[in-house]
């Protein structure tokens, strides 16, 4: 999925010194962004002071939306670098497109997993016809340095592996929780969950305290860690937990996100991410003016020109000049 915000602001990310190293109970509030003609979505990263969680950079949740008389999800041709894209529904299905020749639909619960390495570009739209309600999160996940210029590549997952106790079922999404080991590749320790708790449920989930972690209310009423949290925001939950209490006050879905601190201090403009603001000009530059992304096929539709970047240059430590 794009960042479509064409006031998109370079933003330095990662870095120890954002971390927390203990548990807190941080609540994030989203920014409504709007995306494309009928779909606005809820930007939980980064976030006014929380920039990652892990290796996680970006979230974004949408829906439940009525798009039943509507075109639903329309993202034409972007590209992206530097990243991995996840997509993970509770409701409908989206059709992805990409310039390695992948053609996928994802549908609730299955895992598309898109690595960008040095470039890629793709396409997300709802198919025609599709189901009436559209709900979901897309994320990204940042590369490190020593695998950010690997081959892009495109990895569908139908069946993860789940976790449950009384009340409780996890699907392990991407890394490992609680002995389940999700098939998706990854580049850093990670792990990224789908919770569903039946109401009344009261549950304590496994973690490792040398993750961070957030949560992200998907539906719901829900308390995590003694916090209500609201369909649509995220729980920041910081570092050195071994479990994470949980009731559901109602049936409610939760994404459980978490990782290693990310040391690597990174540059985020648009929809690339990368180390130095020179990098980032020049993928913006070969975007607009050469074949380095690639191409998708078979989208009804142009392409996304990149917006205009701000004049400033972002200098170590995230110091503007």
């Amino acid at each position: 999925m794009s960042n479509l915000d064409r006031q998109a602001a370079l933003t330095v990310c990662g870095g120890r010194g954002f971390v927390v190293a203990e548990p807190v109970r941080e609540l994030l509030s989203p920014r409504h962004v709007r995306l494309g003609e009928s779909t606005e979505v809820r930007r939980l990263l980064p976030n006014l002071g929380r920039r990652m969680v892990g290796a996680w950079a970006f979230v974004d949740h949408y829906g439940p939306d009525d798009i039943a008389d509507e075109p639903g999800m329309q993202v034409p041709p972007h590209p992206h670098m530097g990243l991995q894209t996840v997509s993970w529904l509770h409701d409908g299905e989206v059709l992805h497109r990409d310039s390695t020749g992948s053609l996928q639909t994802i549908r609730p619960r299955e895992l598309g997993l898109m690595t960008s390495g040095r470039a890629i570009s793709h396409s997300e739209e709802s198919p025609r016809p599709h189901a009436r309600y559209l709900h979901g999160a897309q994320l990204w996940v940042a590369l490190p340095d020593a695998h950010r210029q690997v081959e892009p590549h495109f990895q569908h997952h139908a069946d993860l592996p789940r976790t449950t106790s009384p009340g409780l079922t996890a699907t392990v999404i991407l890394g490992e929780l609680d002995g389940a080991v999700s098939p998706g590749t990854t580049y850093t320790p990670i792990v990224g969950a789908d919770l569903a708790l039946t109401s009344g449920t009261e549950a304590r989930l496994p973690l490792d305290p040398d993750f961070e972690y957030a949560v992200l209310a998907m539906s719901g009423e829900v308390h995590v860690d003694g916090v209500p949290v609201l369909p649509g925001s995220m729980l920041y939950l910081g570092c050195g937990r071994t479990e994470l209490p949980l009731r559901a006050a109602s049936d409610a879905g939760l994404m459980l996100l978490g990782g290693e601190p990310f040391e690597e201090e990174i540059v985020m403009w648009w929809n690339f991410v990368g180390r130095t603001d020179e990098e980032i000009r020049a993928a913006r530059e070969d975007w607009m003016t050469s074949d380095r992304f690639g191409q998708v096929k078979g989208y009804d539709g142009g392409r996304l020109d990149a917006p205009e970047m701000p004049a400033t240059q972002l200098k170590a430590r995230g110091r503007v000049r």
